[in-house]
């Protein structure tokens, strides 16, 4: 991709981790780029923004504590926003993540950007966790979201309608500034089927980092019970420990799990589509997704889905179409729905073929963009802006 004019508007896309705009956020710049005005990538730098610059794109750095709650740090990542919306100008800006939306849509405010765009594509822990933190956090994030969300200029993108209901329950968000979007999409050239032989012993996948949220510890008591039946499979979990998440798994439990032969831990992979062509069903016991990434690809893929009966989850999944669903945290409820799609090779293979053809019908990334593009020009401002 040629660099992009610096003289172009600029649409500033923000987010936590330049590993997140990489992977989920490239088509959505590409298409601002074919409208004619610059994608500006902006997250804390690492090897990912390297990236993102190597294909042309332009990337400024910020620091930001993504799980820290001190007030100093809180102003200087606001402080540093500030700053790169004054220099970059951009005519629009769109944010991704809890602390990028909430700072970044005070930053922008000051800065007099005219338009912010805000994805809610979770809830997040400060909602559905249930520790001490959380709670103790819950009320005044609320109050702070009511009061961000109510400034001028400001538009809320959700993933499914079950946020958008919590939002709106909560008067953080009202109809005429909310939309619905299912999804960053995927990019089906990238995530198509690959033809390999059944597997004597089926290969279980789960795709995510290790957060309580996510459902680890139910997948991991699925599998040992599982293996206990002496159901024979290969239990792989693709993803690490996230230290800037307060539920994160911890390093004492991991290395417990990782003692037991029936269950494998491949860590972070950049190579999803390898990992997901080499697994039979892929597997996802979350307590609420926005819409969970994983289980797109898998679906692209033509791999059968076991997954929580949840919001984010049921944007994706039909149940008894392109794979299960279970109730949340009931590990013997998820082996029970496994241990069926493991003695049921046709029944795999069909619900792997009807999950494609939903991502294809519902979740191109391509149609996501030019969903997304449309509510930046639905901004009242001057013609010659998006």
């Amino acid at each position: 991709m040629e660099t992009l004019k610096p003289n172009k508007p600029r649409v500033l896309l923000v987010a936590n981790t330049a590993w997140y705009l990489y992977n989920f956020r490239r088509t959505l710049a590409r298409s601002i780029a074919a409208q004619g005005f610059e994608p500006v990538f902006v997250a804390p730098s690492g090897e990912y923004s390297q990236l993102l610059e190597k294909e042309g794109f332009r990337f400024q750095s910020f620091k930001l504590d993504r799980s820290g709650v001190n007030a100093f740090q809180e102003f200087s990542t606001l402080f540093a926003l500030y700053q790169i919306y004054r220099k970059e100008m951009p005519v629009l800006v769109h944010h991704f993540t809890i602390k990028c939306i909430l700072l970044g849509t005070l930053a922008a405010f000051f800065a007099r950007v005219p338009a912010t765009v805000n994805a809610i594509t979770g809830i997040g822990h400060f909602l559905l966790g249930d520790n001490l933190r959380a709670r103790m956090i819950r009320k005044p994030v609320t109050l702070i979201y009511r009061f961000l969300m109510k400034l001028p200029g400001v538009k809320l993108i959700f993933q499914n309608p079950d946020d958008l209901q919590v939002f709106k329950s909560l008067q953080i968000a009202t109809d005429q500034q909310s939309y619905l979007i299912r999804s960053s999409g995927v990019d089906l050239k990238h995530f198509s089927p690959v033809s390999n032989e059944a597997n004597e012993s089926p290969v279980i996948l789960f795709g995510g980092r290790l957060l309580a949220e996510k459902g680890i510890r139910e997948f991991f008591a699925a599998s040992a019970y599982l293996n206990a039946s002496g159901v024979r499979a290969k239990f792989r979990v693709a993803g690490g420990r996230d230290s800037g998440n307060p539920s994160s798994i911890s390093d004492i439990e991991l290395a417990e799990w990782k003692t037991h032969p029936f269950i494998t831990f491949l860590g972070h992979q950049e190579n999803m589509v390898q990992a997901l062509a080499e697994a039979d069903i892929v597997v996802l016991p979350s307590y609420r997704e926005g819409v969970p990434k994983i289980l797109l690809e898998a679906a692209a893929m033509q791999k059968a889905i076991v997954a929580t009966d949840v919001p984010g989850c049921r944007e994706i999944v039909e149940d008894g179409v392109n794979g299960t669903l279970v109730p949340a945290k009931n590990s013997i409820a998820l082996a029970k729905a496994i241990e069926e799609l493991i003695l049921n090779v046709e029944l795999r293979n069909k619900m792997g073929q009807a999950g494609r053809n939903k991502v294809m019908m519902e979740f191109d990334d391509g149609v996501i963009a030019d969903q997304t593009i449309a509510i930046y020009r639905s901004f009242d401002r001057p013609s010659n802006q998006l």
